[in-house]
């Protein structure tokens, strides 16, 4: 595969941001199979967001010759007491987010899976992790809260300034080259860059994904004119609030309820979850999106890109309702596979069964 389209399917949608192309061109002209990672606090069920969009990066890159880890940070999700700070609940979650992305198609031959006691009992890492202390201040750590999904005030144990450094020495410690995280992430991995070639590492290549909307309407709205970037952040789905977000495996009748009752102005595209999920899901499996309607609301329509709904949407030819009855079925339908799995898998329905029954603390 030639380095162009291998950069086409790293930047190809969910991607929202490259640091930098220019970068990205340069190690791939050196490194044909460059290690790439995610990381993710197991805590509990798995969205849309941490489900599907995540799957297709992982996708894309394994597609494109990447060395693709998965981590599974349970010593983040430790200190950010997910799922009440219990270990061995927080282990058995990440083993039910292995499950969720195989039953969404990543290749598990292509993938590897590791957890953080992989990492943590090796001396080299801790030293790693001091050594990215050691040229962090503590209002720059602050800063980067925002990672753990919380505000820079928020902080109030010395465990939560430990957070940011300690993802900063996976980076190296696994021999990261792309940092293929969410938009979130980003404050940490600018970071990295920032400092791995002084550390003697290198400066790692960010591949950033959109965050996907929860289905609820903001807590203000409309959105007051300079905010937006804040409302956004506090409107990324969210597995704590499970009818603002549809689980991968959740049944038909709650995926229709869901969808039904999400948020969706008329003639409105900011944050407006439907469309938000058009774009970055639908369009993503679906070559036509056909639109049912009855004859005396013009009829069934179909969509070839994304660009034809908006422009559709916003002159108001597409009723709200109309648009998430096809979602609400379009998601039932690429989800399927993600029902079958959980059915046939005894050990991935053990631990649903698990995650459902644990009470989720944030």
């Amino acid at each position: 595969m030639d380095i162009e389209t291998k950069i086409e399917l790293i930047s190809r949608r969910p991607t929202e941001e490259v640091l930098t192309i220019k970068d990205l061109r340069q190690l791939l002209e050196t490194n044909e199979h460059p290690i790439a990672y995610n990381g993710w606090e197991p805590s509990g069920l798995v969205h849309l967001g941490t489900g599907l969009i995540c799957a297709y990066k992982m996708k894309d890159l394994t597609e494109a010759g990447i060395h693709f880890k998965a981590y599974l940070s349970t010593w983040h999700a430790w200190i950010n007491n997910k799922l009440g700070g219990n270990l061995e609940l927080i282990k058995k979650s990440a083993d039910h987010f292995k499950h969720s992305w195989i039953a969404l198609g990543v290749p598990e031959n292509k993938v590897e899976f590791i957890y953080s006691d992989q990492l943590y009992d090796d001396l080299d890492y801790w030293a790693k992790t001091i050594s990215v202390a050691k040229n962090l201040t503590i209002a720059r750590t602050r800063r980067t809260l925002e990672i753990a999904g919380r505000k820079e005030t928020e902080a109030k144990h010395v465990s939560e300034f430990m957070y940011t450094p300690m993802q900063i020495a996976d980076i190296f410690q696994l021999e990261v080259k792309i940092c293929q995280l969410g938009i979130d992430q980003r404050k940490a991995n600018v970071v990295a860059r920032e400092i791995g070639e002084k550390l003697g590492y290198w400066k790692p290549v960010c591949v950033h994904h959109h965050l996907l909307q929860g289905l609820e309407k903001p807590a203000i709205w409309p959105i007051p004119e300079g905010k937006e970037k804040e409302a956004l952040a506090s409107a990324k789905m969210s597995k704590s609030k499970p009818e603002t977000c549809v689980f991968v495996y959740d049944p038909p009748k709650a995926i229709r309820r869901k969808i039904s009752n999400a948020f969706c102005p008329e003639k409105t595209v900011e944050f407006n979850p439907i469309l938000d999920i058009c774009k970055y899901i639908i369009f993503r499996e679906l070559e036509t999106f056909e639109i049912e309607r009855p004859a005396k609301f013009g009829r069934n329509i179909q969509f070839n890109t994304y660009q034809e709904l908006l422009n559709t949407y916003i002159r108001g030819d597409l009723h709200p309702m109309d648009l998430k009855n096809a979602v609400a079925e379009a998601l039932i339908k690429i989800l399927e596979p993600v029902r079958d799995y959980f059915e046939r898998s005894k050990e991935a329905k053990r631990c649903l069964e698990t995650i459902k029954n644990a009470e989720i603390t944030r």
